[in-house]
């Protein structure tokens, strides 16, 4: 069994910012050491041949290319805004 002490458990909450009462301590301090255990049993398992993996399944980027095309008028688009400047949409101020 993989030991982990309450003074262990109470640095990690001290670091998180975490506050346990006593009982909460003494209750991941078992936790905590059976995960450890089942962590300790799978460094058990060989795997030489196993590839790294970040995912199960493949993953691949689905982005597009950048392809130029024409975009709308610009006169057209500015003819139904409510208000522009300088050749800008003029909205109202947001931050103060």
């Amino acid at each position: 069994m993989a030991t982990i002490t309450p003074e262990e458990v109470e640095h990690v909450a001290n670091l998180a910012r975490l506050e346990f009462n006593e009982e909460e301590i003494a209750d991941f301090t078992h936790q905590l050491g059976r995960i450890l255990d089942y962590i300790g049993k799978l460094n058990e398992l060989d795997t030489t041949d196993v590839p790294p993996t970040s995912h199960v399944l493949p993953i691949h980027n689905v982005s597009k290319e950048d392809a130029v095309k024409p975009s709308y008028d610009r006169e057209l688009v500015f003819a139904t805004a409510p208000e522009t400047q300088e050749g800008h949409f003029d909205v109202p101020k947001v931050i103060e």
